[in-house]
């Protein structure tokens, strides 16, 4: 049985012709990527149809839930509504992120698994830091805090800047493509020990059984309950915590 750990399948590329920005690859990443947009953009149509402020139904019920525990999450992390505005990228953020981890349980390789999704979200947190930092202080406050607490700190202030959404990024790339490799690789190896052993079996009863994954049955199941079900939640966590702190932090200046 082979294992393939070489990344996400590209689909196709589109030329552009263009030396400096070469073809649009689109690769399963690209498509599992939107099949999760659709998924969520599904969910909030579904959940918000004929809202009623009485006598609500258990749709509308889940929908006020779940925006309550977004308002919980950013209200409770920042002493106040004054983050208020980040509920709805808390959320989206969140729900991207929970999405693409557990699509794996149906077959499809994790977007989350592939270091360009979470260099993109990094990307925009660490955006929205900067410009709160600026927003805070100004700019020339912003430049002069790297200068602290004296001039020859600058390059390693400059390199904790950077080091921010480098370490998001690869916390929540790592965790979530050693749950796949690790998973494959038990998988793999459970149907090598089942063609061997069954492989033992004369005639053409166990030629058969060795040909079924028998022993890769049941184990599997277990270890991607880890890492899908809790590791999954607990990493989009972890990245959507780690967002409303460093941009509250930011926002003092």
């Amino acid at each position: 049985m082979n294992f393939d750990i070489s990344g996400a399948k590209i689909f196709f590329r589109i030329p552009t012709h263009l030396p400096l920005i070469g073809d649009i690859v689109v690769s399963e990443t690209v498509v599992v990527s939107w099949l999760v947009m659709l998924i969520i953009t599904g969910l909030c149509i579904f959940l918000t149809r004929d809202l009623k402020v009485e006598h609500i139904g258990k749709r509308q019920a889940l929908a006020e839930l779940i925006v309550e525990s977004a308002e919980n999450l950013v209200r409770n992390n920042t002493g106040g509504n004054k983050f208020d505005y980040l509920i709805p990228f808390v959320g989206a953020l969140f729900s991207t992120s929970v999405i693409s981890n557990l699509i794996s349980l149906v077959g499809l390789r994790s977007p989350t698994a592939d270091l360009s999704v979470e260099a993109a979200w990094a990307v925009t947190v660490f955006t929205m830091i900067t410009l709160n930092k600026i927003k805070a202080g100004g700019l020339l406050g912003y430049l002069k805090g790297f200068t602290t607490p004296i001039p020859v700190m600058t390059p390693f202030n400059i390199l904790s800047e950077i080091a921010t959404p480098i370490s998001m990024a690869c916390r929540h790339f790592g965790n979530v493509l050693s749950g796949v490799v690790i998973n494959g690789l038990i998988y793999a190896a459970l149907g090598v020990a089942s063609a061997a052993l069954f492989g033992l079996i004369p005639g053409a009863v166990g030629d058969f059984l060795s040909h079924i994954p028998i022993l890769a049955v049941g184990l599997p199941a277990i270890m991607s309950f880890y890492f899908d079900w809790f590791s999954g939640i607990m990493q989009a966590f972890i990245f959507t915590m780690l967002t409303i702190m460093y941009i509250a932090n930011a926002s003092e200046g």
